[in-house]
């Protein structure tokens, strides 16, 4: 048995029959009394690109085609067309496996980890990755392309690391954070002007294929529009949440936005300064948490990407204590069963889901990577060394 757990082949297939699994499930219960079907966000997705070809505002409410608004931003939608044009039985699964393979293909090939290492990981993240995918959602695939900077920094590759940056702001907004290790490694500066540049490229434009100047204005005009509405409508799974349900204080988004930003920034120039290995996997960690916790719209299908931060720091630790390993464990518990059957229902619905607890274990994770990352700052500073295993 203990084989099984330790060959790559196994965690492909098993990846590959999940995804087709979820996806099938998800076409075989077909549409409720109201015409909606168990996969709406892939819909409201690919109905993006056509709403947007056609010149009308994505970010409008089509209750006849979907149950919910698209938030994500023009470059998406834009990406979306291939599966515009497929049929949802083809579309959707070739959906799910380009958010299950890519996320697995990375993180078998994390620096700084050991082969074994890395295959805890997979399967670490594993069940979460599935609530996502049962969902639909492009978590998978985000988490994928915050984790591929990764490699593109550590092996020294400028243009590779500001292309995955971007590429994963194009997906989601806070894709964009996967650039704030460029402070870290060398070429630093190169990396941040290749990224900048080609978030313009993206974001500005990539969408005038099928939009004029003045049509793409009037979208950015409508998605600053939503966002404005939506930033005051939810706190989510996140800090402001916690605050919240917790202590009864409505937190300034912004300012507790700020502050983390702040947290953040201040531990990566901790990393800069003392860039030791554990240091810069701890970073990776850091940021993959943080674009979930401080996210006040964030949802369970989420916390795929804060689960790879969990996974990261869990493994940069070296021998982990007991009480490391209890944290670990119980992040994994109040993220990934409390969604599941495995936990009764009125303790889902009266404990877990009020009091956000799917999210206070990874909140705990990040207080204590950024503690640590911090009091690097008290130490020597020394010169990156690149580091790499096999």
């Amino acid at each position: 048995m203990a084989r099984f757990w330790q060959q790559n082949q196994i965690l492909w297939w098993v990846y590959l029959f999940a995804a087709l699994g979820v996806s099938g499930q998800s076409i075989w219960q077909g549409s409720n009394a109201h015409g909606y079907t168990a996969y709406e966000n892939y819909v409201i997705f690919k109905n993006a690109f056509c709403h947007l070809a056609e010149g009308q505002n994505p970010y409008a409410a089509y209750p006849a085609e979907q149950w919910d608004l698209y938030k994500y931003s023009p470059a998406f939608a834009l990406a979306m067309a291939p599966f515009s044009v497929l049929p949802d039985g083809l579309g959707l699964p070739l959906w799910t496996l380009l958010n299950a393979l890519p996320l697995l293909w990375v993180i078998l090939r994390i620096p700084l980890l050991l082969p074994a290492q890395r295959r805890f990981m997979a399967w670490f993240i594993l069940p979460e990755l599935v609530i996502s995918m049962q969902n639909s959602q492009s978590n998978g695939l985000t988490a994928a392309l915050l984790l591929l900077p990764l490699l593109a920094f550590e092996a020294a590759q400028p243009a590779r690391a500001a292309l995955w940056a971007v590429a994963g702001g194009f997906l989601k907004i806070f894709g964009v954070f996967a650039a704030v290790p460029a402070l870290v490694y060398p070429l630093r500066w190169r990396i941040l002007l290749l990224a900048l540049g080609g978030g313009l490229v993206f974001f500005t434009l990539a969408p005038l294929l099928v939009l004029s100047p003045a049509q793409l204005w009037q979208v950015y005009v409508w998605w600053g529009e939503l966002l404005r509405d939506d930033h005051g409508a939810s706190v989510g799974l996140s800090v402001i949440g916690w605050l919240y349900t917790w202590f009864g204080w409505a937190a300034p988004k912004l300012g507790v936005l700020v502050l983390g930003l702040a947290a953040l920034g201040l531990s990566a120039l901790a990393v800069r300064r003392r860039p030791l290995p554990d240091n810069r996997v701890m970073l990776w960690a850091s940021i993959l948490i943080w674009v979930v916790i401080f996210n006040h719209k964030a949802e369970s299908p989420t916390f795929v990407i804060a689960l790879c931060g969990v996974a990261l720091w869990y493994l940069s630790l070296g021998p982990a204590v007991l009480w490391q390993k209890i944290l670990l464990w119980t992040a994994f518990a109040l993220a990934s069963l409390t969604p599941t059957d495995i936990f009764p229902r009125l303790i889902r619905e009266q404990l877990v889901q009020p009091y956000v607890l799917k999210a206070v274990p990874c909140m705990a994770i990040w207080t204590l990577i950024t503690w640590r990352l911090l009091r690097e700052w008290s130490k020597p500073a020394l010169s990156f060394q690149p580091e790499s295993t096999n």
